[in-house]
């Protein structure tokens, strides 16, 4: 792929930036598995084996996953994410119909005894591209609805906010040790141990 067009919207010099072709990847690899918020892809950068061969274990934030998107492609996103996905659908990697909730059913490719007519052809991608469109608006909502609950906050599963102490820990050992502990016995005993 020739991004030159999307490295020139880098400045040059400052700190160096994440490769815009690895996030390009991870992105459009993200839509289609279904994963639009920016949090959610950061979550997947960490824990999804996919995700991390994509990015060549490199971690970029939400913060830069969304920049990226919002910023240097909005103007091409729909374009590369609707091609893409009429791709893998005329290839047969995806049903289209996986990736719309409205139940429409969208006929690929045609009985092999019939004729494919070019209008249908054409109809059949504009229905596409109306479609990717109309998933593009709904990851925007999906992602302004998790900039208002968590403004510069990443998931609560890092523990950005969290203060938890050593003692903290061994306090919750010895209670779930107690727990544990109980195993077998009667119920009568259980209740006074807790």
């Amino acid at each position: 792929m020739n991004i030159e067009a999307l490295i020139n919207t880098y400045k040059g010099g400052g700190r160096s930036s994440y490769d815009p072709m690895m996030l390009l990847k991870v992105l459009v690899y993200a839509y289609i598995m279904k994963i639009y918020s920016s949090r959610r892809i950061a979550k997947a950068l960490r824990e999804d084996i996919n995700f991390m061969w994509l990015s060549g274990m490199q971690r970029p934030d939400f913060r830069t996953i969304n920049n990226f998107r919002s910023g240097r492609l909005k103007e091409v996103i729909d374009k590369v994410f609707s091609s893409m996905i009429i791709f893998l659908t005329d290839n047969k990697y995806i049903k289209l119909e996986d990736y719309f909730v409205d139940g429409t059913k969208i006929e690929a490719n045609a009985n092999r005894y019939s004729y494919v007519w070019s209008k249908n052809t054409k109809r059949y991608k504009a229905m596409t591209k109306d479609k990717i469109k109309e998933l593009l608006k709904q990851i925007d909502t999906i992602n302004q609805q998790e900039q208002r609950e968590y403004g510069q906050k990443d998931l609560e599963e890092l523990g950005e906010d969290a203060e938890i102490s050593s003692e903290k820990i061994e306090e919750q050992v010895e209670k779930l040790n107690k727990i544990i502990s109980q195993i077998g016995e009667k119920p009568e005993e259980k209740n006074k141990g807790v």
